[in-house]
């Protein structure tokens, strides 16, 4: 394990100045991103180009959020010498409100920089000094205990994401086109649709099995309850009809409800669907 070789004045100063920093603490200051990268690829010109070999490209970025565990920052720096941060990126409205829902999992929702569309890009990790960190300026990135945990969930989810069979992608893709073309829509379909916290589907027996009965609960915000019962009818059935029974998916369900109408055995033999990675090898 790296050991930071610093006398012990030096690193009670780097301790002090990460004492308050928790995961999510953004620095809106640091503008800066460096990653490793082939400088043959196009991804790589805006740094410039190199004769050959690896090469490390620093781009400019909006921010930085802190992504390491809260009790691996406060611990020592002698046993805990780095951190891992990504780079906040401006994404536009309507995406802000899909990450904010979980549905776009490459990123994570940040409420201190929600205003400026800012939003942490998970695909992106670099390792930094604590030494380094306690020199940026800290902006608290979540207020309450609510806050703090859903951004917890987000980066689990990011590394914890169920891997579907490629015949269900396949079977799904459908019902996934039919939620991004209409996402965004103001039409009914479009505002039921940014009311649902969240999409799950369980397998029974199971994802391996000959024969698979799927179900679909389709969550809806209990924030928002301006939608009545009657409305959702309708559209259930549009959706399912996206999904019908083939191969050996041999029957199909759903339900629109709230989340505490799930039993705990309901939610933890389920899924989440997302925008972001609900595809196959083939795509």
């Amino acid at each position: 394990m790296p050991q930071l070789d610093k006398d012990s004045e030096e690193i009670k100063r780097i301790d002090n100045a990460l004492s308050e920093w928790r995961q999510g603490d953004v620095a809106l200051g640091e503008h800066w991103f460096t990653h490793i990268a082939d400088p043959s690829r196009a991804l790589t010109t805006e740094s410039g180009q190199a004769e050959g070999g690896l090469q490390a490209i620093t781009s400019e970025v909006e921010g930085l959020i802190v992504i390491t565990q809260s009790c691996d920052i406060v611990r020592s720096s002698t046993k805990r010498p780095f951190l891992e941060v990504s780079p906040l990126v401006k994404v536009a409205p309507l995406s802000l409100k899909q990450i904010e829902k979980g549905l776009r999992p490459a990123y994570a929702f940040v409420p201190a920089t929600a205003d400026a569309d800012l939003v942490a890009d998970l695909d992106r990790v670099m390792t930094v000094e604590k030494a380094v960190v306690g020199t940026w300026k800290r902006t608290q990135g979540c207020k309450t205990d609510a806050e703090v945990r859903n951004f917890a969930q987000a980066l689990a989810r990011k590394r914890a994401r169920f891997a579907f069979p490629d015949e269900f992608t396949q079977f799904v893709s459908g019902l996934q086109s039919r939620l991004r073309e209409k996402y965004d829509k103001f039409t009914e379909e479009g505002n039921a649709l940014r009311a649902l916290s969240e999409i799950r589907v369980r397998a029974a027996p199971s994802w391996d099995a000959t024969d698979v009965e799927l179900f679909f609960w389709f969550i809806r915000d209990e924030t928002d309850p301006s939608l009545q019962r009657n409305f959702w009818i309708p559209l259930l059935e549009s959706w399912l009809k996206l999904i019908p029974a083939k191969g050996r998916f041999t029957r199909v369900d759903g339900a629109v409800t709230f989340l505490e109408d799930l039993t705990a055995k309901d939610y933890v033999e389920s899924e989440p669907l997302d925008l972001d990675y609900l595809s196959s090898r083939d795509n």
